[in-house]
């Protein structure tokens, strides 16, 4: 009987040894950016008109959704930028000023949101549009994708329309992060993931890194690209967020923007969508 009490203390010594031992891996670290993210409040008056001028068209799925939602928090709340913000990719909606959105492709399948991306474009909107945008989500880019083969895609379609609309300036996104798992049960199968060498949050998030330098690499020294995944690892205390593996920093969505680890809540959406507005403000002017 004794040898079952002393099998059984070894097993709950060694899995609160493993969850330990995971627990350290997965722990966020945090500390002080390198530079503080800028305010709305202080960009000068005209970049807001212009950008208020603009017809502009912006390809998403959800968390583009929550990112609307912020950018109406945003004009609701005092911001001196008005914007026509309206749900539609027809051609004939872009005859004044406007902020169209719409869903473009299917989530884990970047290549779906580029072709129906560059159709809307070659619809007509390209002809009308200013600034066009491409975002994709974090399921689009996970431990099981190529980075390199998605923005090579990238890459060479958005060549492809600058090409065929040379008037049109392109805004750049780098692809969403995620943050931990939140709630016990939630905790339980990430250490339950990583017990069987499964990918976790922390593989995804590497490889959107991955795909992310791609990015910063080739559009990031132009006015137009916007660092969501900066925006997003960068809390709204000012420290960065990210975990440690092999002496690499992988960034992490702060947890104090989202409530169930991928989509934006109400004050992730509206700090990224005023973070967004000011890039597009810069892009928006750019010669």
């Amino acid at each position: 009987m004794s040898s079952i009490y002393i099998a059984a203390g070894l097993g709950v010594f060694v899995a609160v040894g493993l969850s330990l031992l995971f627990h350290v891996k997965t722990t966020l670290r945090f500390e002080r950016a390198t530079a503080p993210l800028p305010k709305a409040n202080d960009m000068p008056a005209e970049r807001w008109s212009k950008l208020a001028e603009a017809k502009i068209f912006f390809g998403h799925q959800s968390v583009g959704y929550n990112i609307v939602n912020g950018i109406e928090d945003v004009i609701r709340n005092g911001n001196p930028m008005k914007l026509n913000v309206v749900e539609t990719s027809s051609p004939r909606d872009f005859a004044g000023p406007v902020f169209a959105h719409s869903p473009v492709g299917k989530n884990r399948q970047p290549t779906s949101k580029i072709e129906q991306f560059a159709e809307i474009m070659n619809s007509g909107v390209g002809e009308k549009v200013d600034v066009a945008i491409l975002k994709f989500c974090y399921i689009d880019v996970t431990n099981d994708s190529n980075p390199r083969e998605i923005f090579d895609e990238y890459k060479s379609a958005i060549s492809d329309m600058e090409r065929s609309y040379p008037r049109v300036k392109f805004l750049h996104l780098t692809a969403p992060l995620k943050s931990p798992p939140k709630g016990a049960k939630k905790t339980i199968k990430g250490f339950v993931k990583w017990l069987l060498r499964r990918p976790t949050e922390i593989d995804d998030n590497l490889r959107r890194e991955q795909y992310n330098k791609f990015i910063r690499e080739e559009y990031g020294k132009t006015d137009c690209l916007f660092d969501l995944a900066l925006v997003e690892s960068v809390g709204p205390d000012g420290l960065s967020c990210y975990v440690s593996r092999n002496g690499r920093r992988i960034p992490f969505m702060a947890p104090q923007y989202t409530d169930d680890g991928g989509h934006l809540n109400e004050l992730g959406r509206r700090i990224t969508a005023e973070q967004m507005l000011i890039t597009l403000s810069q892009c928006t002017m750019s010669e």
